[in-house]
Formats: structure tokens, sequence, C-alpha cells
């Protein structure tokens, strides 16, 4: 049984992609999956079915059902902000214990051959009112899966989240680069480049849009 944790080097950069890919290649080995959400915000109650925790479970051949999005994803918020903001609009005062609790209650009752939790933005963005994607990463001590994209930018952001996640003793199981859609993005082979040179011994995997043959090797 494998269990990783899916983090971002920014916000929009390919996590719930990534993450989908890797259930999807797992399914395809004959592997049996599972993933959680621990908490999501910018959906919408009446229509979710393509938000991150719907696409999680269309990944995993799993019913679009409320008991199924319950199930992985217990605290959804409406406003497209951090999950803390879009909850304090709606009275919830939240809090990192209580994303770790569900995490590790599900981690603990999951037999899936690849298990998966995705966090909201990238690492440092807050995660509740007292802690941040990185609180939860450590409270949890999965290794992790950093995504980041090919915008200008990218590779600075990229190697920040590396760095982040070394200094606090977190293992990293790799890095996906996810081409981000942009026309006037930099080349995105030089990017994953870039990235891989400045990295040490990360494995550096790059994930070209409309391709997820790099999936199968991650899982």
């Amino acid at each position: 049984m494998r269990q990783l944790f899916v983090t971002g080097a920014h916000t929009d950069v390919g996590k719930t992609y990534v993450a989908c890919a890797m259930l999807r290649a797992a399914r395809a080995k004959g592997l049996s999956v599972a993933a959680l959400k621990p908490a999501v915000s910018g959906i919408d109650p009446a229509d979710w079915t393509d938000s991150d925790p719907g696409r999680l479970l269309a990944a995993m051949d799993r019913l679009l059902t409320l008991a199924e999005l319950d199930a992985i994803a217990p605290l959804r918020f409406a406003a497209p902000l951090s999950p803390p903001m879009a909850a304090r609009l709606e009275g919830v005062d939240l809090r990192i214990s209580a994303l770790t609790e569900f995490c590790r209650a599900g981690l603990a009752a999951s037999a899936a051959d690849l298990m998966l939790v995705e966090g909201a933005g990238g690492v440092m963005s807050p995660m509740a009112e007292d802690g941040t994607g990185l609180d939860l990463m450590l409270a949890l001590g999965l290794p992790s899966v950093v995504v980041g994209g090919s915008y200008l930018g990218s590779i600075s952001h990229t190697l920040t989240a590396i760095e982040t996640l070394r200094s606090r003793g977190l293992p990293i199981a790799a890095v996906v680069i996810s081409q981000s859609g942009e026309p006037d993005a930099p080349d995105f082979a030089q990017t994953v480049a870039s990235v891989a040179a400045f990295a040490g011994e990360v494995r550096i995997v790059a994930a070209a849009r409309g391709d997820e043959a790099w999936a199968s090797a991650l899982v």
C-alpha cells in the first residue's frame, strides 16, 4: 500500500489533474485506489461534479453521489478563497486538528494499493485558521508529490516548495511539472530542465498537456 500527499508549488498548477492521472494509471494496472480532499473551497453545492473532489471520484470510478462526496471531501465551502477564509464566511471555524483527524482516520481505514491526500493551494497556503498545507503535511508525515507549473515564475515557486519541504524533513516522492496552458508560457522542456538542474536528487517528471503516460511510472 502506498500513501502520498499531493501538494502544489502554487495555486491552480494542476494538483487535481496530477492526482487524477495517477489514480487512472493505478487502476489501469489493476490496483485499488482511494483519495481524500480534506478541505475544498470554490465549490457549488448544486453543481459539483466538475469540482476537485468530483474529478477525483470520477478518476476512481466512483459514483458521483453526495454520499461518496461526503466520504472524501466533507468540508466544502462555496467562496473561491482559501479554505479558512471561505469557511469563515459560512460561520465555520476550520481547524487543522479537524483536517488531521479526518485524514488519519481515512488513511488508517483504507486498504487501497494507492491512497492520495490532495491539499489546497500551495505548500504554504492556509488550510485552516491555525495551519497551512505544510502543517497538515507535517501532521500526516506522508511522502509528497509536488506539482509545479511552467508559467513565468514557476521555477522559483517550485524550487521554493522543494526547499521548504526539505527544511522540515518531509520526503518528496516526485516533483511533477505540469505544462501550463498560457500561449506565452516559457518553453516547457527548458522549464523542466531548469527545475531539474537546481532540485538536487529529487525525481522530476514532465507532464505535458494531453499526455498522461508519465503517470504510470509514479504508481
